[in-house]
């Protein structure tokens, strides 16, 4: 028998007037409107219990439920990859990712990922799409990330991510001298040239971040950045936009200062959230990993560039 995923919410008043399809890949991002068409056309999806077509206006209050099969080829395999787990409860689990570890299997990257050791650590995951991972952190990104062992906790993270009430801090090394506080406001879209990276784009999809200088160094800044939206590679394009890319960053301009740290320096160092069951607010927070603060302390003994 073929596995499902089975979950259910409620749409909002403030969803009232948006046509059904719309305001589903609205509340939940991670499933294209294409799909969702299709689980309506199937009957995968239901409104109060019963079938609804695409186009149906949403009166608000409406109970949603889903019962989506899992795709073809989905199974991801339990591996005994070591997890820096910061916290967990029968809620959640936060860990602090190392640079080097891919979050979940793509192309190229079939296994020893992130999503196979939580699978080993937590096997109850298994039940849950991509683990209950909700957000992602690049390859060579190193930080926090959460993880949600319910579907609920995993649809209210969803939910936090894209209201931005999670808060998500980065401590980044640039190349450059910024002015010691800015924000970049720039839609962000995938590159016409290079379809592996992302660029600033008039038609892109709207992003800011907001950035603050904490150290100052010869041709170099550590500098905090905050995110206000989620895009891919977000602070990597923005920081580059304006003419200051992270060090080490081969992809948007910082390959050159690749000998200081041999990754992109991009440290996901806070973590605020609200817990989904109790609603109380937590806050975490990771230290720089060990090759960033080689590469600080160089940089503050008068290491030449």
């Amino acid at each position: 028998m073929d596995e499902e995923r089975i979950f259910s919410l409620q749409l909002s008043a403030a969803e009232a007037g948006l046509r059904l399809d719309r305001a589903l890949a609205q509340r939940l991002p991670q499933f294209s409107r294409t799909a969702l068409q299709g689980w309506l056309r199937a009957g995968c999806i239901t409104v109060d219990a019963a079938p609804a077509e695409a186009a149906a206006p949403v009166a608000g209050g409406e109970c949603v439920q889903f019962h989506l099969p899992e795709p073809a080829g989905s199974e991801v395999t339990a591996e005994a990859i070591p997890l820096a787990v910061v916290f967990e409860d029968e809620t959640l689990i936060v860990v602090n990712k190392p640079a080097g570890l891919v979050v979940h299997p793509g192309a190229g990257c079939p296994a020893g990922t992130l999503q196979n050791g939580l699978l080993h650590y937590a096997p109850e995951l298994s039940a849950l799409p991509r683990a209950g991972i909700v957000h992602r952190l690049d390859k060579d990104t190193s930080g926090l990330l959460v993880i949600a062992r319910t579907e609920v906790a995993r649809l209210s993270l969803i939910e936090q991510l894209k209201t931005r009430e999670m808060g998500r801090e980065y401590l980044a090394l640039v190349i450059g001298t910024p002015t010691a506080q800015g924000f970049v406001e720039a839609p962000i879209g995938r590159d016409a040239r290079h379809r592996t990276r992302m660029s600033v784009r008039r038609d892109g999809r709207a992003a800011r971040t907001d950035y603050t200088v904490v150290e100052r160094f010869t041709g170099y800044s550590l500098v905090r950045l905050k995110l206000h939206s989620g895009r891919t590679h977000q602070i990597r394009v923005h920081m580059s936009h304006i003419g200051f890319p992270l060090v080490g960053d081969e992809v948007y301009g910082g390959g050159r200062s690749r000998h200081i740290v041999n990754r992109q320096a991009l440290h996901a160092r806070r973590l605020a959230l609200c817990h989904p069951r109790t609603g109380a607010p937590l806050v975490f927070e990771a230290a720089l990993p060990a090759d960033l603060e080689g590469a600080l302390a160089a940089l503050r003994a008068g290491a030449p560039p």
